[in-house]
């Protein structure tokens, strides 16, 4: 909603104030827009793998719906592993083993539709439980092997920003590109009228226009967007490894969901009456 917001704001202020003394109609140079569009185009499919554009491909329609990952979201995600930490110290480990198994059938898990829609969360969440209710890696160890999945999670989230960045970058220049082109074509035509020639030089300063407006009125923020989703997102997984490790350490479930309060962002973090109200009447 406010990535379309800012594009209205945009083109008020570039297109609108420019309306006030010109003519709009001298910005409309067709060719100057297919040309920089596919410049802009080809050099991202020529920039990155078919995995890497199917990525971003696929990021782009989240960056038009709200985020996930706001306070509901985390009283759910610590209330359910609240529920999860208790059955384990009341049952034992070997009483979640049908849940951590089948998730989807799971009475725990179903109570939590917002969580199981990210089915990263969730294989994270059952990967590490397995591990707990195997008991052959201790805490130290399962920290690690957490830090290293987080690491290439986070590597592989933010690819398809730092591709979008990129091609942010890129967009100005191609727009000198076809800039120089139509002043190339206006030197071949030097024995037209001056009124002609200027109309020439005027399409071509389009092509320089063009590709800075879009570049950072249009890609840019496309690329903040993705990079703040992915911020966003990385915090549930930073949530549930302090949860689980310090379950790990000894630590009573209502103290280690603690842990993983604290480490939320304060515009999605519940208070600590917030949390323990809702838990209570979910038993």
């Amino acid at each position: 909603m406010f990535l379309i917001i800012g594009y209205v704001v945009i083109l008020a202020a570039s297109l609108g104030t420019y309306a006030i003394h010109g003519s709009l109609a001298a910005l409309w140079v067709p060719t100057e827009y297919v040309a920089i569009i596919g410049l802009t185009i080809g050099g991202f499919i020529a920039g990155n793998g078919i995995k890497s554009i199917k990525a971003t491909v696929g990021a782009l329609p989240s960056i038009f719906k709200g985020s996930p990952y706001n306070k509901t979201f985390y009283v759910d995600l610590l209330a359910m592993l609240y529920e999860i930490l208790s059955k384990v110290r009341k049952e034992g480990l070997m009483s979640i083993e049908g849940d951590v198994e089948n998730p989807e059938a799971s009475a725990i898990f179903s109570k939590y539709p917002n969580f199981m829609a990210d089915h990263h969360a969730v294989d994270f969440l059952t990967d590490y439980l397995r591990m707990m209710v195997g008991g052959n890696l201790n805490a130290f160890e399962i920290e690690n092997l957490m830090d290293a999945e987080m690491e290439t999670h986070h590597q592989e989230a933010h690819g398809p920003a730092h591709i979008v960045s990129k091609v942010a970058d890129s967009t100005p220049a191609f727009g000198i590109v076809v800039a120089v082109m139509g002043v190339v074509n206006v030197m071949g035509s030097v024995g037209q009228p001056p009124a002609v020639l200027g109309k020439m030089i005027g399409g071509a300063l389009v092509g320089t226009f063009l590709g800075i407006l879009i570049s950072y009125g249009f890609i840019a923020p496309i690329a903040g967007q993705l990079e703040q989703r992915v911020e966003e997102g990385g915090k549930i997984y930073q949530c549930m490894k302090v949860v689980l490790l310090a379950s790990m350490n000894g630590y009573a479930p209502q103290v280690a969901i603690e842990f993983g309060r604290k480490v939320l962002l304060s515009t999605d973090r519940p208070s600590f009456s917030e949390l323990e109200e809702e838990i209570k009447s979910r038993k």
